[in-house]
Parts: C-alpha cells; structure tokens; sequence
C-alpha cells in the first residue's frame, strides 16, 4: 500500500472532479511547481491508485432509460457461488455498479435497463441461468438525488 501525503490526496481530489485539468492548473491547486506535481500524478498512476480518467457523462440526458437499483441475496454462500455469480454481473452490461455487502443482502446491484420490460427480462434471464439467486428486490430509481461517481470525500484522514 502507498503511502499518501496531503498534496496527494489533495492531487486525487482534484483529478476526481476535473480529470482533464491542466498540468499547470493542478500544480497551482496543490501549491507545487509542475514537475513535482506531475511526478506524483505518474507514481499515484503507476501504483494504481489513478485507475484511469472518464468522462462524467449525463445519461439522463443521451439515453431515455430506466435504472433500477436491486438488492440480491444468494441461497447459498460458498466461494464458487459468489464467484459464478459475480462472473456473471462482470459480464452484464446492464450492471453499471455492483457492491458485495454483509448484514442482510449479498450484492446490491445499479441496472441501467431501456424500460421496465428490458429489465425484467434481465432478471428473468439470470434467474434461469440458476446461479443460487434466493431472492431478489427490485427499487426503480425515480430521481438522483446526488451522484459524486467515486471522487474523494473532502476530508483529510481518508487513508
């Protein structure tokens, strides 16, 4: 595990809200000179910490769909049967998200689905796959309330 200093955690705060920020920009948001600042971009890259850079696209807007938030518990617990069933969710394209939790349900699940029939014509298609699917809950998603996609808290004891 890396070790982080404030200026890189300041660094990861930053590209988390503006991934194409300017070299220039970051070092004067972190208050270091443009090649220090780079460098510690390059290492925070290299040990992964910097996964990668996205566009924050507003889906809402470019596609009419549904999203749907769905609570999954399995019947069973062993570790091939949580690994089937998250080799499955990997492999969905309908599953923009998907947590595994303890207390009370395994996996909950983000599905981005065209309408309401596309989705449940997903859930039946997993269903029937029989991947130890015991129970599932279903929660159409009506408004977003907020939606950070996974930037850093403001706070300074993250890590």
């Amino acid at each position: 595990m890396i070790k982080l200093d404030r200026y890189d955690l300041a660094i990861l705060r930053i590209l988390a809200r503006d991934g194409r920020i300017t070299k220039s920009r970051l070092a004067e948001e972190v208050n270091l000179s443009i090649s220090p600042a780079w460098e510690r971009v390059k290492k925070l890259e290299e040990s992964g910490l910097i996964r990668g850079y996205r566009a924050d696209i507003d889906w809402a807007a470019a596609f009419k769909g549904s999203r749907i938030v769905v609570e999954v518990t399995l019947s069973r617990h062993t570790a091939q049967d949580m690994r089937r069933f998250e080799e499955r969710v990997l492999a969905a394209s309908e599953i923009v998200q998907c947590y595994a939790t303890g207390g009370g349900v395994d996996y909950v699940l983000h599905v981005v689905a065209r309408d309401i029939d596309h989705y449940q014509r997903f859930i039946d298609s997993l269903l029937v796959e029989e991947l130890g699917i015991e129970r599932y809950f279903t929660y159409i998603v009506t408004k977003v309330v907020k939606d950070v996609g996974e930037g850093l808290p403001d706070f300074d004891d993250v890590v």
